[in-house]
């Protein structure tokens, strides 16, 4: 069985201005579940960081409360959209002879091959999945060796696993948990050179420019027309 994590708290007053109870340092939350009737609690924000940090979302909490000790699942944390600080926490309590239903994070080791050698983009599918199991036997991880992979569309799924005795994966054998694709090729753009169509003849074709500096034809001369004479010198 793994080691619970301790975290202390106590009841509150449904009354209490929650804000009040924030600027205090203290996380206004609720416990629920199994034989226990909802109950309205508070705990130390600092305190609940250091449980957080370390036990998740599937591992389990030795809530003391009132004296008594009850084992819990962290189920739900809101949080401030701006400063990021716990507002709110959801301490499920949980029978150690019923299964429960949670999620566990998908945790990468090693160096992909496929990546290294050709050029592949890994895409992670799922970064956790979800287990039923009894709460006791809830892993802290899923481990995924990323040097199998060793050439471009390869993938790791579910079926690929190792489980644990007692856990079961709710998502499908196929499910893919992380796929090699291949690099994206760079798309080539046409661009249209200003003038390049039409281009001008090349000199002393048919309707070429005249060259800088000559006198162009009169547009009302005649073909073959005699040259005008210079007035003769008197």
């Amino acid at each position: 069985m793994k080691k619970t994590i301790p975290l202390s708290v106590s009841t509150r007053s449904a009354a209490q201005n929650v804000k009040d109870m924030r600027k205090a340092g203290d996380v206004p939350g609720v416990m629920y579940g199994n034989t226990m009737k909802n109950t309205a609690i508070k705990c130390n924000a600092k305190e609940l960081h250091g449980v957080y940090v370390k036990a998740g979302e599937n591992t389990l909490v030795e809530v003391e409360v009132e004296g008594k000790k009850v084992p819990c699942l962290i189920h739900a944390i809101a949080f401030d959209p701006v400063t990021s600080a716990y507002e709110h926490i959801d301490l499920y309590a949980v029978d150690m002879t019923k299964k429960v239903t949670t999620r566990v994070p998908v945790v990468f080791q090693g160096e992909c091959p496929a990546v290294k050698n050709h050029g592949g983009v890994l895409l992670t599918v799922h970064g956790e999945l979800e287990v039923t199991c009894l709460p006791s036997d809830i892993p802290e991880s899923f481990i995924i060796d990323l040097t199998v992979l060793e050439n471009l569309r390869d993938s790791v799924t579910v079926a690929k696993l190792k489980v644990p005795q007692g856990v079961v994966i709710t998502q499908s054998p196929e499910t893919a948990i992380v796929i090699v694709q291949e690099p994206r090729k760079e798309e080539v753009i046409e661009v249209a050179v200003p003038g390049a169509e039409g281009a001008a003849a090349a000199p002393g074709a048919e309707g070429a420019a005249a060259a800088p500096g000559a006198a162009a034809p009169a547009a009302d001369a005649k073909a073959g027309a005699p040259a005008a004479k210079a007035p003769a010198k008197k």
